[in-house]
């Protein structure tokens, strides 16, 4: 099979992972979209290099959650939308995989955008990815003593969002 149509076909695999792990890394599917996108034309460049690795979803993961982190320090990302689009919100069977109801949905994302953008990617990656200390640190480009202290601040982070939330909720 050629290089191009392997590439192809993993993307046709893997798209809709990557696509969720993006959203769930910078918490908007238009800049998902974009992250992935870039993402994929940098796998592309070095289809070769990791075909021979024979692991391209762990590359591409990283790749994608590397560039999304990268997206989110630029200038244009400090502009802030004044109108509440409908269109940012989680839209049905993007995350069909979540054995959740759209509330619990709804209040889990709104708690992962409460979190600084390395927490949230431990997160991410170590318990929706459900990737070890090792391959979290691989993907982040960092230790595993990282890993466990940046996962363990946004969890704490992620329970009194929670927890916020839902007082409030009680409240009204």
């Amino acid at each position: 099979m050629d290089r191009d149509q392997e590439y192809v076909e993993f993307v046709a695999a893997a798209g809709g992972a990557l696509r969720r792990t993006a959203f769930l890394v910078c918490g908007d599917w238009h800049r998902a979209d974009d992250v992935v996108q870039e993402s994929l034309v940098k796998l592309y460049r070095s289809w070769t290099k990791v075909d021979r690795q024979g692991n391209p979803l762990a590359y591409a993961r990283r790749i994608v959650v590397n560039t999304a982190l990268d997206s989110g320090r630029r200038s244009w990302r400090r502009e802030v939308p004044t109108a509440d689009l409908s269109t940012d919100r989680v839209r049905p069977g993007d995350h069909a995989d979540l054995a959740v109801d759209q509330a619990t949905r709804d209040e889990l994302l709104t708690a992962l955008g409460t979190l600084a953008p390395r927490q949230r990617a431990c997160v991410v990656l170590r318990y929706y990815e459900d990737l070890s200390v090792e391959q979290t640190a691989a993907i982040l480009g960092c230790s595993e003593g990282t890993v466990r202290s940046q996962s363990a601040r946004g969890l704490e982070t992620l329970r009194n969002a929670i927890d916020q939330g839902r007082q409030i909720g009680r409240a009204r």
